[in-house]
Order: C-alpha cells, then structure tokens, then sequence
C-alpha cells in the first residue's frame, strides 16, 4: 500500500430532491478525483432531506435495497474514477425492516462492505428509532484496497466504545458521516456548547485510538413538516490527526470539499508514544457490559 493517503470530506446541502442532491454529491466526487483523492466521504443520508424530524410512514418510500438504484450508480463511479467511497443510504431490508445504512464502494466498483448504524437516537427532531432497525454487523472494519475503514454513523460518534471496538479490530481511519444541526430555539451560547461537544469528541476518539478521524455533516436549514421550525444542519466537517490535530476543516454553511494527505505511518509512530492499547486495563473492564453500576 501507498505510505500516503489522500482523503476528501463532502460538506454538502441536502435539503433538495433526490436527484439534486445526488447530483451535487457526484460531482464533488469528480471534484475529489481531480485532487487525487484516495478516498471520499458523503454526509449521512445525502440523497434527501433529513425525513427524521418526524413520523409518517410515507417516508418509508425513500427507502431502497443494497445492491440498488444508488448503488449502482455509486459503484460505477467509484470504478471509473479508481476511488473508493463511502455513502449512507436508507436501506429496505425487506417490507418492515429498514436500516440506516453505510456503503463502502472499492476502487473497482465492488461493494467492498457495509455498516448498519447501531445507536439509533429518539429525540425532538430526530425520531430514527421509528424508522430504522439497530444495526446488526457488528463494530466491524471494512477491508478495502486502501486499508481497513471503521466506518460508523453520526450518533454513534458520542460512543467511545463503538471507536474502540473500530480499532481494536484493526480500523486504521474512523469515518462519521453525519446529520447534525442546531435547534432554531436554542441561543447562541447554547449552539456553540453542542459544536464544541460534537468536534471535542471526535478528537477524543482520534487521541484515544491513535487513528485519523473524518467527520463529514450536512449543511442548510430544512424545515420539519408542518411546522416553522427545523434544524440548522451546522456543517464544521473535518479531518482529524492521530493526535487529534486538526487537518482540515469546513465553516458552518457553505458547501466545501475538504482534502488532506495522511501519513499512514504516522498511527504506528502515534501509538508507540502513547500506548493506550498496551495499558489497558481488560481483566477490570467487565462491569462495562453493565447498563448502570447500583
């Protein structure tokens, strides 16, 4: 494998039709394949707006099989332009069980693997328990021609162990794609408390695993339905260091390719310094199967 690998981040609206969106994601991609990207990552569920922010069950329309429509598009792609992409779709498993769904596209056009999210959140705004199923595969990297990818998806980015497990079992980059944004009644004070939170913790997980992190989130205010509230998707994707620096990283509203050159070798150097996999303390660690210690 390269010593060096290029990596892209979309930070994209995608508060259109379906076919808008797609087409602005493709052409990034192109645009991606243009600096030589390795690698590029699409926001969660970019092929519509975020249809969580309520319940209807017309919204289970959107849904599509993996392999499908979008997939095949994706994979051609990925194979004419030699690069691998990551996309999250919403997925029709079957009539009745439906996932939120990460694809991992190789550079030959292969579905390389494919990652159902696990932390499914139930909040004001975010109702994606009524629409998706809890992941079923596991914390498990996908192995593709440019190394081993732990993908994971938006709410599972606030679970240390979920990153852990990522790289226990080998992930040697730690993907979030993402759909965050900013309730319209919260203040200012308030909003950059949630950022702060949202960046500190990816961070976090880079620092804690010796592993790059990309983190890539939409942008644009999109309406809920009925109602003149929303969410302010807040954008501020980035790319991470081994160490938690900074590489690259977006503003909160324009739309923004972000690409940077990673030192593959620099993980290895990064966790002889600090070797927290060697000075973990698993015969004391049981206790974390546990719901709540009384």
């Amino acid at each position: 494998m390269k010593s060096t690998l290029i990596v892209s981040a979309i930070q994209q609206p995608c508060n259109e039709n379906r076919q808008t969106n797609l087409k602005l994601s493709i052409e990034k991609i192109y645009a991606a394949a243009d600096e030589h990207a390795d690698l590029v990552v699409l926001p969660e569920l970019h092929l519509d707006p975020y249809f969580c922010q309520n319940e209807d069950y017309h919204h289970f329309d959107l849904a599509q099989t993996i392999p499908g429509p979008t997939t095949k598009i994706l994979a051609d792609l990925a194979k004419e332009l030699r690069i691998v992409i990551v996309s999250t779709l919403f997925e029709k498993r079957t009539p009745g069980l439906y996932h939120n769904t990460a694809v991992v596209f190789d550079k030959d056009g292969r579905i390389a693997g494919k990652y159902r999210k696990m932390h499914i959140p139930d909040d004001p705004g975010f109702y994606e328990k009524y629409y998706f199923t809890p992941g079923d595969l596991g914390f498990q990297p996908i192995t593709t021609s440019i190394g081993k990818l732990g993908v994971l998806i938006c709410w599972d980015q606030w679970f240390p162990e979920a990153a852990r497990l990522m790289a226990l079992a080998g992930a040697e980059l730690l993907i979030y794609p993402t759909a965050i944004g900013w309730d319209a009644n919260d203040v200012d004070e308030e909003n950059q408390r949630q950022l702060d939170a949202w960046v500190t913790i990816q961070r976090a997980h880079a620092v804690a695993n010796g592993v790059p992190v990309i983190a890539c989130n939409r942008i644009g205010f999109e309406r809920a339905p009925d109602s003149a509230s929303g969410i302010q998707f807040w954008g501020n994707s980035f790319i991470a260091g081994p160490q938690g620096e900074i590489l690259s990283r977006a503003n909160e509203s324009d739309s923004k390719l972000l690409t940077c050159t990673l030192d593959r070798s620099k993980n290895e150097r990064v966790r002889q310094i600090w070797p927290y996999l060697r000075d973990r303390r698993i015969d004391e660690y049981g206790l974390l199967n546990k719901r709540f210690i009384d």
